[in-house]
């Protein structure tokens, strides 16, 4: 049984291992969602994400809103729900410590291009899954295991704050 400290810990290193998430605002009306590329630094909030000034969750943000992320790992082993809000950030340290080839292919201005925008998610609470179908877990139901409580070990509600 994984405690919800691990299954956090796990996440972290999923998330900084395949850095796509499927982010969108949990107050608009259509809840678009749109694959986007999170920066983290080490197991903790803020997350960042590059973008455009005029891209549409850019230009709906305001001040700030409420967010919403949801992430698969690579292996389909790990699921998470983040909430927490977003902002505009144009932290110019933030811009520099998390710059690197990948980012830079889409800004042909480099770290001073006008449509640079940088987006903080100072995250809140994360609902995470643990996938509980494994061998042993196919092993356990060939002997009549319960896969409910398999599942119910592997799921946390974390404070990300």
């Amino acid at each position: 049984m994984a405690t919800p400290g691990e299954i956090e810990s796990k996440f972290w290193a999923a998330l900084m291992a395949d850095r796509t998430v499927m982010l969108g605002l949990a107050d608009v009306a259509d809840g678009h969602t749109r694959p986007m590329t999170a920066q983290c630094e080490g197991e903790q909030s803020p997350i960042w994400f590059f973008t455009t000034k005029n891209a549409a969750i850019a230009t709906d943000l305001g001040n700030g809103r409420r967010t919403i992320v949801a992430f698969v790992s690579k292996g389909h082993n790990l699921f998470a729900t983040v909430h927490g809000r977003l902002r505009v950030d144009n932290n110019r340290a933030a811009i520099e410590r998390l710059w690197n080839s990948h980012v830079a292919a889409w800004y042909e201005g480099g770290k001073d291009d006008p449509a640079l925008t940088l987006l903080r998610l100072d995250a809140e609470t994360a609902e995470i899954w643990l996938d509980g179908s494994g061998l042993v877990e196919g092993i356990r139901m060939l002997f009549g295991g319960d896969p409910k409580q398999t599942y119910k070990d592997n799921v946390a509600v974390v404070d990300l704050k």
